[in-house]
């Protein structure tokens, strides 16, 4: 298993000081920010590490229609669980079972520093997403909390790879504990 891959408590990605640090209202307010929903149908999101669905659960609760998937077999039913309505699949980043330009955007929370092929996940992303794909990440600093230096990302790396995969742009935001790149098709 890759040592970078998150093997914890499925709880432990709802603790209260966690969903806080992850900002997730200001977060998916910052994804949606200017995309266009496609006539006569409400806005698709894809959350790629899904993990408990705390992001597909607020990507939902605004009305948009939810898929998401995870490598983590366990994961499945915790997001179907929060998500009931969503579609929900066991599949890694680098290869992501639906079809071309499915969703309007396609979100990567905390998840892309554990990819086995960065340049392949991005791909996909770009492969599926009409408008945008967002990546919520750890900042590349030294923190208390997250995954050691090592693991995270640079932040020209990225949008150099996201350049690579065919993006349009790559924008980086600074949160108060991580960091988001918006992507556009």
């Amino acid at each position: 298993m890759n040592e970078r891959r998150f093997s914890g408590d499925i709880e432990r990605l709802r603790l209260p000081e966690r969903l806080e640090r992850m900002e997730v209202t200001r977060v998916v307010d910052l994804c949606l920010q200017g995309l266009a929903a496609p006539e006569k149908s409400p806005l698709s999101v894809l959350d790629v590490g899904v993990g408990s669905g705390v992001f597909a659960e607020a990507f939902a609760a605004r009305g948009l229609l939810v898929a998401g998937v995870d490598v983590n077999p366990e994961m499945i039913p915790a997001a179907q669980a929060y998500v009931p309505q969503g579609d929900f699949r066991q599949a890694p980043a680098e290869a992501i079972p639906f079809p071309d330009a499915a969703f309007d955007l396609v979100f990567l929370g905390l998840v892309f520093h554990e990819t086995d092929d960065a340049l392949k996940a991005l791909q996909e992303a770009r492969r599926l997403a009409r408008q945008r794909a967002a990546i919520l990440e750890w900042p590349y600093e030294e923190q208390p909390f997250g995954p050691p230096l090592a693991h995270r990302v640079q932040p020209e790396a990225l949008q150099a790879l996201a350049h690579q995969a065919g993006f349009r742009s790559a924008a980086a935001q600074r949160l108060a504990n991580l960091a988001l790149y918006l992507l556009e098709s």
